[in-house]
């Protein structure tokens, strides 16, 4: 098995613990199967629950599969910060084994953002926030849970590092703010700059970046800011750098020392891109589609050029298409496999593992030939149909 072989993931497994006293499944047993209902592309417990018959398990755990409501309770009760030490221990090993390389560049990107992960009127929890809904029925009290994902951007690879479930009585930025402070301590060297969306263009935020010595770039939607409305005003006055690439005509405009946010404490860059792509309609006429991006930042103009913080600035979109969308179309992360705030979090966690680990199999394992042959959805089938063959027969260590 490529994962066991290139990472010993049964070594880390089987380093695992919960908060069971006296615990009659393995904890490696338990996490061996949930990484099986991600990588196989489960639906739900019950679903992973229907091939217990399947010879696959035995080998595989070195038990018998768990009934789906034994897993979901035992999850439940998982060190979460176990979960974390080995996402930070397959990142060290990407990185040794350069899975993970520098852009040309030379910016490693953090990517923080918030998600929704679920959403009930009936069902609620302790780690349950809540709003109120106006519905044809009136006015009802909606239960939901959202965590910020910290995604680690290493030019078109990306590393799922981390999640922190935004807590009831504060905002996205508050759970942002706690899950970057953990990083930046875990990992220093990591990154060096923050990409997040225009929620974050707050001082707050920004502060808390540059105090770490990161920079950020951010979306700057705000039109009522006294910044924005000073950069427009620049913008009639300031001749627009013109870029061309991958089919898209961008005309730039990139000002620095701007001091109209005091509260940052200091001066801040803003880039305007306007951008054009044509695109052909079935009847051979073209179609020219045009969007504006504006980013603000605390990189210099001799720290980076125009281009790669347009650049950096778009890279943002992947934690959402190569992350969420994916995730949440392919991976079932947003299916609530147990309603409870410490299993919501360990599944997210064991999701992220499983994805990154696909990912270097695709990516790194299988030449170019053979994985142009199928999408990475035929590549799931796989190692499903596996599962059901009983191909591997890699039992993971039970603890004494």
């Amino acid at each position: 098995m490529y994962a066991d072989h290139r990472y010993r993931i049964r070594g880390v497994l089987g380093r695992l613990s919960d908060a069971r006293r006296k615990p009659r499944i393995a904890t490696a047993t338990v996490a061996g199967s949930v990484l099986m209902l991600f990588l196989a592309r489960f639906a739900s417990l019950h679903a992973l629950e229907q091939t217990k018959a399947h010879r696959f398990w035995k080998a595989w755990l070195g038990a018998p599969l768990p009934s789906a409501d034994s897993l979901g309770r035992i999850v439940s009760e998982l060190h979460s910060e176990g979960l974390r030490e080995n996402l930070g221990d397959l990142l060290h090993q990407f990185r040794r084994k350069k899975v993970l390389r520098v852009p040309g560049h030379g910016w490693l990107a953090l990517i923080l953002d918030g998600h929704e992960s679920s959403a009930s009127y009936h069902r609620c929890c302790p780690g349950c926030l809540q709003r109120r809904i106006q519905t044809l029925d009136g006015e009802r009290i909606q239960y939901y849970h959202r965590n910020v994902t910290a995604l680690l951007r290493a030019g078109d690879r990306c590393f799922l590092l981390d999640a922190e479930p935004q807590r009831p009585g504060e905002d996205e930025v508050g759970a942002a703010l706690r899950l970057f402070d953990r990083i930046v301590s875990r990992y220093p060297r990591a990154f060096q700059v923050v990409l997040v969306d225009g929620l974050y263009a707050q001082a707050p935020f920004f502060r808390r970046v540059l105090g770490s010595k990161k920079h950020v770039i951010a979306v700057l939607k705000n039109e009522a800011r006294d910044l924005m409305g000073d950069a427009r005003g620049l913008f009639d006055v300031v001749a627009p750098v013109e870029i061309s690439e991958g089919g898209v005509e961008r005309s730039c405009w990139d000002i620095e020392g701007f001091r109209s946010w005091s509260q940052v404490g200091s001066p801040v860059r803003i880039v305007r891109s306007l951008e054009t792509v044509t695109q052909r309609r079935k009847d051979g006429s073209l179609d020219p589609r045009r969007s504006e991006w504006i980013w603000v930042t605390t990189l210099s103009q001799e720290q980076a050029s125009t281009r790669t913080v347009v650049l950096l600035g778009h890279k943002r979109w992947g934690i959402e298409n190569e992350g969420f969308n994916e995730l949440v179309n392919a991976w079932h992360t947003d299916h609530v496999f147990r309603h409870h705030p410490v299993a919501i979090l360990n599944f997210t966690l064991m999701a992220f593992y499983a994805y990154n680990l696909f990912h270097a199999f695709i990516s790194c394992n299988l030449n170019p030939s053979l994985r142009n042959r199928g999408s990475l959805l035929h590549w799931a089938r796989r190692i499903m149909s596996d599962l059901y063959e009983g191909r591997w027969d890699l039992p993971l260590p039970q603890p004494p």
